[in-house]
């Protein structure tokens, strides 16, 4: 589980590609101090887990299924990735609950100073994710936990602070950029729950209740 708190920015060194998935490799400093091989790793808000670690890097496995489902299949050497390690029980919990469970691939519309050093996010996201985006709820982006701030059809806006901005690959991008979007797990909880309630009314009916004996 993470926070989508980002830790540090890292760098792709190289990329193998497999006959299935490809393998990365991420430099990279502050998430090596505890890590083991196997542990849990958020790359732009994608949960790998760590392999082959040196004191500058490690490498993941990323199957086809996640190179399509979110934005690193685009990755090349040299591009910047947000990273955080998974959340230490004896840790403050900032932040939102993350899984590193990628629910779509948003698009960068724009990013625009407020003054400040405040900045305005736009990103247009799949139709299937924005059912579980709510005013003043969180939302993951690239692995960075932030506050919904507008929806319009399609379309998320957020505040982003100055410290995000500079801790981040945001200050990185530019409109068209791909942005790895993550719902908060407990909206698709609810819509499993009320689906599941509605079912069961539809599915009650006048003859069903004599066939129960009433």
């Amino acid at each position: 589980m993470f926070t989508g708190i980002v830790e540090e920015i890292g760098t792709v060194a190289a990329i193998e590609t497999r006959e299935s998935g490809s393998r990365l490799r991420i430099r990279c400093g502050k998430v090596l101090e505890d890590a083991f091989e196997g542990a849990s790793m958020a790359v732009s808000g994608v949960c790998l887990t760590a392999l082959d670690l040196h004191t500058d890097s490690f490498s993941a496995d990323v199957s086809e299924e996640t190179l399509r489902r979110s934005s690193l299949g685009q990755l090349r050497p040299g591009a910047l990735v947000n990273l955080e390690r998974p959340l230490s029980p004896s840790g403050r919990f900032g932040g939102h609950i993350m899984q590193g469970h990628v629910d779509g691939i948003g698009e960068l519309l724009s990013l625009d100073q407020l003054g400040g050093g405040d900045w305005w996010l736009r990103v247009r996201v799949p139709a299937e994710v924005e059912r579980y985006v709510v005013f003043k709820g969180s939302i993951g982006i690239d692995g960075i936990s932030l506050t919904v701030a507008q929806i319009e059809v399609n379309e998320v806006a957020v505040a982003v602070i100055p410290h995000t901005y500079e801790s981040t690959t945001l200050r990185t991008l530019a409109p068209g950029a791909t942005l790895n979007i993550e719902c908060d797990v407990l909206a698709k909880y609810v819509e499993k729950m009320l689906g599941n309630r509605e079912s069961d009314r539809t599915g009650l009916t006048i003859e069903k209740l004599g066939e129960l004996g009433y």
